[in-house]
């Protein structure tokens, strides 16, 4: 269920999808890069201006799903305008910063980007830019992303499918919200 808080920014309601912390896995597979599976966590939120703060951080997961090292990290800021037109800031930590731009889909709550600008600090790796989609599937939140490099033409790079975490914040305001439960359980589901 998407819900959409009462402080959240006007312009923002057709992100709100977005908002919360968010963790799953996904695969990385690049050339010049070792393929992998990896675990994220990425969290969207609000302070009430007119943009989401994003925050991930994605790691190299072993064939037991253990952390391995780190993989990226990423921030950034997400706007909306009422053609609903997304412009994206983005900093990566491999010395990188972006400008997205895109647009969410009509009737759907699916977001395709691609970069418009590129940065690069000396010590970063090649890269010339990227198109990303996400989209809210069954309550899930999924990516793709697609990157290109002076000698790779743009492909797909990395995926992922990552779920909502309930903080124990949540859970605690859910069990306010319950009332009386019966004793039995049993008696709830009839």
């Amino acid at each position: 269920m998407i819900e959409i808080p009462s402080d959240l920014h006007p312009d923002l309601v057709p992100l709100a999808f977005l908002l919360g912390n968010w963790a799953g896995a996904g695969v990385s597979d690049f050339p010049g890069a070792e393929k992998c599976n990896f675990g994220q966590e990425v969290t969207f939120s609000h302070d009430g201006r007119d943009f989401l703060e994003y925050v991930s951080h994605s790691w190299v997961l072993d064939a037991e799903g253990n952390q391995v090292k780190p993989l990226e990290s990423e921030s950034g800021y997400w706007r909306i305008d009422k053609d609903r037109k997304v412009e994206i800031v983005m900093v990566r930590d491999q010395g990188i910063v972006e400008v997205w731009y895109g647009e969410l889909a009509k009737q759907k709550p699916q977001i395709d980007v691609v970069t418009d600008a590129v940065a690069r600090t000396a010590a970063s790796g090649p890269y010339s830019g990227g198109k990303r989609l996400y989209g809210y599937v069954n309550s899930d939140l999924m990516w793709v992303g697609e990157k290109s490099t002076p000698d790779v033409e743009l492909r797909p790079y990395m995926s992922a499918h990552l779920k909502k975490v309930v903080t124990p914040e949540q859970v605690a305001e859910m069990a306010r919200g319950l009332g009386d439960l019966p004793d039995d359980g049993i008696a709830f589901f009839k």
